[in-house]
């Protein structure tokens, strides 16, 4: 124990007894070890859930040409460009031919793309249900993307309303489906959490 000398006012002829960092730390291991229950219900009041994955660092698609992908990305979204460099040589020792550009987000993660001329890759217009990109802007972006896509003459449909978040959706070169989605508030009686898990194990039940 860490003796504390000082007399505030008011104590006159006492020494106060204070508890070291290492005392404080022996004494609720040595509860905690007890009562296992209560380091839970401890850690949930008073930190953040640790999640081993910290972010989306970069996702990663192929592209037909870099230079219409660019156009896309940097001036129409607005997302700069941040990182180019060749491959000449696979990790296997393999020679190729590509080049890998990054596109970043606010928060620093980044949108990837390969152009990779002598590798045959199905280019098609995508589904919806089979590959988008949705990314979070304001409301008020939401409505300026929207008017500019259609001035743009790229193809653009919405706004959806999908209950927690609203939505727009573009196509880039490459054929992707780019969402650009605001978040909205929702009603405090709903748990979004539960309820994904409800809704998953009813089509779990009824899909097998």
């Amino acid at each position: 124990m860490a003796r504390y000398r000082e007399n505030p006012a008011g104590i006159q002829g006492k020494t106060l007894s204070l508890p070291t960092k290492a005392h404080i730390k022996y004494s609720f291991e040595h509860l905690t070890n007890f009562t296992p229950h209560l380091t839970l219900r401890y850690r949930a009041r008073n930190k953040k859930v640790r999640y081993m994955i910290k972010g989306l660092h970069h996702n990663a698609y192929r592209c037909r040409n870099s230079e219409e992908t660019r156009a896309f990305y940097e001036d129409f979204l607005g997302l700069p460009l941040v990182r180019a460099f060749g491959i000449e040589e696979s990790k296997t020792g393999r020679e190729t031919e590509a080049l890998h550009t990054f596109y970043q987000l606010d928060d620093g993660s980044a949108l990837a793309f390969f152009e990779v001329p002598d590798m045959p890759f199905e280019f098609k217009t995508q589904h919806d249900y089979d590959l988008h990109i949705a990314l979070e802007v304001t409301m008020d972006d939401l409505l300026a993307m929207f008017e500019k896509g259609k001035q743009s003459c790229i193809e653009t449909r919405g706004i959806a309303d999908h209950g927690f978040i609203k939505s727009i959706y573009f196509r880039d070169p490459n054929g992707y489906v780019i969402e650009l989605t605001a978040p909205v508030e929702e009603s405090d009686s709903i748990n979004p959490k539960k309820s994904a898990h409800d809704v998953l194990k009813k089509w779990s039940d009824k899909h097998g």
